[in-house]
């Protein structure tokens, strides 16, 4: 996650990970995330893929940015989303979903294309609001945007992002996007999205969840989690890619 290319800068989650693993306990060397896997073929198992989005203007700007749509992809980022269709080529989707942000939807487009699928555009899936912290430094995000995420991780899902949403909300969110992707009767479906939206639905959800990562293996642009379970029976991290190398 380099500073100028990620949303959440190395530093600033590694800050993070050490107050979060101080008072949850989390210790990496018990997780075992295996290898990708494939669907257990139960009625409404899923192996869902959430994958950032490639670089944005936002990203290489420095500066928080979470409003809809946001800006374009830039020309490495649509290198990046050409190189990622190339690397997801044999993962064999049944179900395309992008968030309503304009950088997941241009990240998905050569994927959706290589794969013949189509594109459903899913708002529960969009990063998470930084309301009255939008526009500020990414590197004063420790101490501003983060603060309430990261108090979801240890449970506190009722703390707030001033001018924006809480834990359940966004834990609710996320959760109802998924009801609909099972709804539609996806197994296999790869879904774009975004690093916060991703990496903290994610700890907070996997029954395996390895909460240092998020300092010692944060989501590049281009990074997916690959995860098996149904939104009724909980979910399983069995793949954790979050250094891409898309060039």
């Amino acid at each position: 996650m380099r500073i100028r290319s990620l949303r959440l800068s190395i530093a600033v989650m590694a800050a993070a990970v050490a107050a979060t693993t101080a008072t949850t306990g989390v210790a990496s060397a018990d997780i075992d995330f295996g290898s990708s896997g494939s669907s257990s073929g139960s009625s409404g198992e899923m192996v869902i893929t959430l994958v950032r989005h490639a670089e944005s203007l936002g990203n290489t700007s420095g500066l928080i940015d979470t409003k809809v749509p946001g800006p374009d992809l830039t020309s490495r980022g649509r290198t990046q989303a050409d190189n990622l269709a190339i690397q997801l080529a044999d993962k064999n989707y049944d179900c395309a979903f992008a968030s309503n942000m304009v950088r997941t939807e241009q990240t998905a487009a050569p994927t959706v294309a290589k794969q013949d699928l189509s594109l459903d555009i899913q708002p529960g899936f969009r990063e998470i609001e930084a309301g009255q912290y939008e526009g500020t430094p990414e590197a004063q995000a420790m101490s501003g945007y983060l603060q309430a995420p990261i108090k979801w991780l240890s449970g506190d899902l009722n703390a707030r992002i001033p001018g924006s949403i809480d834990g359940n909300e966004f834990d609710g969110r996320v959760d109802q996007a998924l009801l609909d992707v099972q709804r539609r009767g996806c197994a296999n479906p790869v879904i774009f999205s975004h690093g916060g939206t991703i990496m903290f639905w994610s700890m907070m959800n996997a029954d395996n969840a390895d909460k240092s990562k998020l300092g010692t293996d944060p989501m590049r642009n281009g990074g997916r989690v690959v995860l098996e379970g149904s939104p009724q029976k909980g979910w399983t991290i069995v793949e954790w890619v979050g250094h891409p190398d898309l060039g």
